[in-house]
């Protein structure tokens, strides 16, 4: 993508960096809460960069927070996730992973190279006094995954005060499924509360040839089943962003016993804080089937990151920056699905926005997230790094006053 923008030409002077950050963390992917060579890495390179200041263990032991300022001003958050996925790699390159069963496969290496990108370029601007305010760069582990206490890495790092004093906050995420050249932006919820249920289903088990002197918990599964997938079909409007979906059905240990016990698992995905509450009402008064058929039932319902909620007024920012800089960039406008990303939790406190970035391998080959041939078109780097560093240069230049309600409604002013 051409253009004579002074920050195009700047970043892709940086393109080269780019591409060799993303392979080396390509190469070496770290799971969830054990992202110590990646954070390492971040933090070497961030020293690196003049007028960065680096807090290490921000959180969780591997997050990393650098940190640009010039003193009084506005602030701004930037963030990136680094941490990878149990997956094992099938692509055959020159930066495949070189960890068995573990893969970047949902681009957060290119997530991370990309914002150590925007903290090179807007350094620049700091050093010849053109910025006047603060910018945080956020590098956050564990977005993939929850520990045992059923939280990720951006919780972790909200409630360390890595976004204190951030009068907005930024993130991208690559995506698969546009070219490069072209994003995706939503206002308003855009990805899902991820909720997280297990049903134990009790009877009194027996023998198999004797069905009718027990109950059986594996019989009961059937209403269970049809009465869980109907919630969304009928009792929760079609206007509404809404799933449930089972993933784990466990049960018996023979061919001729009746089990005592029934165990199913899934997932429950919704927009609206309404809607979610009711799923969770609708669940339960679903699973009394089971009391009326001789059984009894536990539920835990344990709740996940909430919904990302993009917010209007930051997405102008973006968009904004982005006319400025790729003037012919294609903008999707559209709502991202039901999948989750914790950084729900930022914007959940602070106004901000996500936004996807095509990312789509010249070849044609749909490589989505989350499988094992994932890969990107590496020109989608210094795009991505451009439009973060001009949004966040524009934000602090034009020194908006966000007045903020308790809805985290914001309201421009003084533009």
């Amino acid at each position: 993508m051409s253009n004579n923008h002074p920050i195009v030409e700047q970043v892709n002077n940086l393109a080269g960096r780019l591409v060799e950050w993303r392979r080396h963390f390509h190469q070496h992917p770290e799971l969830s809460f054990q992202e110590f060579g990646t954070s390492r890495f971040v933090a070497d390179v961030l020293k690196g960069i003049d007028g960065i200041e680096v807090e290490t263990g921000v959180g969780l032991e591997t997050g990393v927070v650098g940190t640009l300022t010039s003193g009084d001003g506005p602030v701004i958050a930037l963030r990136a996730d680094m941490d990878a996925l149990p997956i094992t790699e099938e692509n055959r390159t020159g930066y495949s992973s070189k960890t068995e069963g573990v893969m970047h496969a949902c681009g957060h290496d290119a997530h991370t190279s990309i914002l150590l990108g925007a903290a090179s370029l807007l350094s620049d601007h700091f050093k010849k006094g053109e910025l006047k305010g603060t910018v945080k760069f956020i590098f956050q582990p564990a977005e993939e995954s929850t520990d045992a206490n059923g939280l990720s890495g951006s919780s972790y790092m909200v409630r360390a005060g890595a976004y204190d004093q951030a009068e907005a906050a930024l993130a991208l995420h690559v995506c698969p499924w546009l070219p490069v050249g072209k994003v995706q932006i939503s206002d308003g919820y855009s990805m899902a509360n991820v909720d997280v249920f297990e049903v134990k289903i009790h009877g009194s088990g027996g023998h198999g040839a004797y069905p009718e002197l027990g109950t059986d918990p594996i019989w009961m599964l059937g209403p269970v089943m049809q009465a869980l997938y109907g919630i969304t079909a009928r009792r929760v409007s079609a206007l509404d962003a809404a799933v449930i979906s089972i993933g784990q059905i466990h049960a018996g240990t023979a061919s001729n016993i009746i089990p005592t016990e029934a165990v199913i698992q899934g997932t429950i995905r919704s927009y609206a804080p309404e809607v979610r509450d009711f799923l969770a009402s609708e669940i339960k008064k679903a699973l009394s089937i089971v009391e009326h058929l001789g059984g009894t039932f536990s539920l835990n319902i344990q709740k996940g990151e909430p919904a990302l909620k993009n917010h209007p007024a930051v997405n102008e920012w973006i968009t904004d920056a982005i006319t400025k800089t790729y003037p012919g960039m294609g903008i999707t406008r559209r709502p991202f699905g039901l999948g989750g990303e914790d950084f729900g939790y930022v914007t959940e406190k602070i106004p901000g926005s996500m936004f996807f970035l095509g990312c789509a391998p010249i070849e044609g080959v749909q490589r989505d997230l989350h499988t094992p041939t994932f890969d990107l078109d590496e020109a989608c780097l210094p795009i991505g790094t451009a439009i973060l560093a001009q949004t966040a240069g524009m934000f602090l230049k034009k020194n908006p006053k966000l007045q903020i309600d308790q809805n985290l409604e914001v309201e421009m002013l003084g533009t």
